[in-house]
């Protein structure tokens, strides 16, 4: 491969701020190595055929659609928000806090008498997200009036602002805020993005195809573990009963031809719940391990 890159290298942007830290740690489990440095807007990635840009989610698809970088990571919502045409090429599902889409949502102050979108016409409306915000009041046969907001935007409403759209995972910022949630806009989920003339690319197209597969399979792992265990084959039907594996547990014949041991991937939360009963269904000798990635 690194003969094939002829000297050329695949420019991968990743998001600055609230992503950074989760989307670092992603590629760590997928193999890529990214350090970060305070001071730099280029770290460095253990791959000599790849460079790495930090950019703001929130123009990520722009730079990618004008060919300044040939892939990166970014929120769907930012994608529509810039009206970017990029190719989007897998959705992974994780944010800052979770491994689920984000929401942006309709909020107002709790004492407010909004009770729905059809009350805001004529109302004015402060978001980050100012395109899709508009396109959503239009579907609703609502006018208001929709302006940019550069941040703090929780604190909006105090200040006379009638209503913010948000993006939330959990809601709790917004009702920390004196805020209650009227309705959902949209949700999003993260997006691999390319731009056009690189996904067209052979070589540029078989790194990030590549990259998708393992960055998909550490996400896939993420809350799940590896659990091992040995049994007597008389209790194999019961204790394969037992246990919720994504597939069929893999069952292999030990050195003692009357004992077998079965290896199986399960969600780390219920480990505890499991191997109390798979013990008493007969299994012994547990070792339960991290995964990096599942690919299936």
């Amino acid at each position: 491969m690194k003969e094939k890159m002829n000297g050329k290298k695949l420019k991968l942007g990743i998001p600055k701020g609230s992503l950074q830290e989760t989307t670092v740690r992603l590629f760590g489990k997928a193999g890529y190595k990214i350090r970060c440095s305070e001071r730099s807007y280029f770290p460095h990635i253990d791959d000599e055929d790849i460079s790495v840009v930090l950019f703001r989610a929130q123009e990520m698809s722009r730079y990618v659609e004008d060919g300044i970088i040939d892939c990166g990571i970014t929120g769907n919502d930012w994608i529509e928000e810039n009206e970017s045409k990029v190719e989007r090429v897998a959705e992974l599902v994780y944010a800052k806090r979770s491994m689920c889409p984000v929401k942006w949502v309709l909020a107002v102050p709790e004492k407010s008498p909004v009770k729905s979108v059809k009350d805001l016409s004529g109302k004015k409306i402060a978001t980050e997200l100012v395109k899709v915000t508009e396109k959503y009041l239009a579907s609703h046969g609502v006018k208001a009036e929709v302006e940019f907001s550069w941040g703090a935007t929780e604190v909006k409403p105090s200040m006379g602002i009638d209503a913010i759209v948000e993006v939330t995972e959990t809601g709790s910022s917004l009702k920390a805020n004196g805020l209650r949630i009227v309705e959902e806009v949209t949700s999003s989920t993260t997006q691999f993005i390319v731009n056009a003339c690189s996904w067209k690319d052979p070589i540029k197209r078989d790194m990030i195809e590549r990259m998708v597969l393992l960055l998909k399979g550490a996400i896939l792992a993420e809350g799940k573990v590896g659990l091992k265990m040995n049994a007597r084959k008389e209790n194999v039907e019961k204790i394969i009963g037992i246990l919720p594996s994504m597939k069929a547990p893999t069952v292999a014949m030990l050195y003692d031809k009357e004992w077998v041991d079965i290896d199986t991937v399960i969600d780390e939360e219920d480990v505890k719940k499991l191997i109390p009963e798979l013990r008493k269904a007969g299994a012994q000798g547990f070792i339960e391990y991290p995964l990096n990635k599942v690919i299936e």
